[in-house]
């Protein structure tokens, strides 16, 4: 279960009765959309039904039967967030707007680069100046992803900025190569893989081009600063030496 401080009040009103549960509101939106995966139970503050949450008061059973045809909350609870309404005070909804703009911008800094800079990533507070030039507004109640084609849209007109991938093959030294390839290998989707008769391990690897240094850093220290990595620039003539 989550805190009561991380809960919104989903309300319903219907055939004269008001039911309101408490949920978290990524969780209410996601239920709401049919895209709800996880356990009911992780994401809600109470496992009851209210007829006024703020006080505790409960609706009468007769109402339950009479709406749901059941008095179990946990079948309740998804249904009062699926027709009613999500209840979200103001402090709430800067709350979840700060969020939603903190996750926006990692989004954006992990895929894009810099395509006037050969594909450099841009530093999140790059991302985060511009979108505040673009006057973009985060919608705290829409998933992050489904934002980010609207915060690129208005990103363009003020910095050169696209998503891209990035293919690197990285020749990990035999002293390092057991411990190292398994952390690496979890970086992106490795495209192929072999071991040298040295005992060296060569991944290639593509993932979001934006995760460049993170990419690098972390080899880094996985080899003490003695792998050799290699831009791929063309994925069709992949192939390790």
């Amino acid at each position: 279960m989550i805190s009561l401080d991380e809960a919104v009040t989903a309300r319903l009103e219907s055939h004269g009765a008001r039911f309101e549960v408490l949920v978290d509101p990524d969780a209410a939106l996601a239920i709401k959309r049919d895209e709800f995966e996880g356990d009911l139970e992780d994401v809600i503050a109470a496992e009851d039904v209210f007829e006024n949450a703020s006080r505790g008061d409960r609706p009468a059973e007769s109402d339950l039967e009479k709406v749901f045809d059941t008095t179990d909350p946990l079948e309740i609870i998804p249904e009062v967030i699926k027709q009613g309404e999500i209840q979200i005070t103001a402090d709430q909804r800067r709350e979840m707007q700060e969020q939603k703009r903190k996750q926006l911008i990692d989004t954006i800094t992990r895929n894009a680069v810099n395509p006037q800079m050969d594909n450099a990533p841009h530093p999140p507070e790059r991302i985060e100046n511009a979108l505040e030039e673009a006057g973009f507004t985060v919608d705290p109640m829409e998933p992050v992803q489904a934002q980010v084609d609207d915060a690129l849209d208005a990103l363009r007109p003020v910095i050169p900025i696209r998503f891209e991938e990035v293919t690197v093959a990285v020749q990990v030294p035999a002293d390092y190569a057991g411990s190292a390839q398994a952390q690496i290998r979890q970086f992106g989707e490795l495209e192929r893989e072999e071991w040298q008769n040295d005992g060296s391990w060569i991944g290639v690897l593509t993932f979001p081009a934006g995760l460049q240094n993170e990419f690098y850093n972390e080899v880094n220290e996985y080899t003490s600063g003695e792998a050799e990595t290699e831009i791929i620039k063309d994925k069709d003539d992949l192939k390790t030496r």
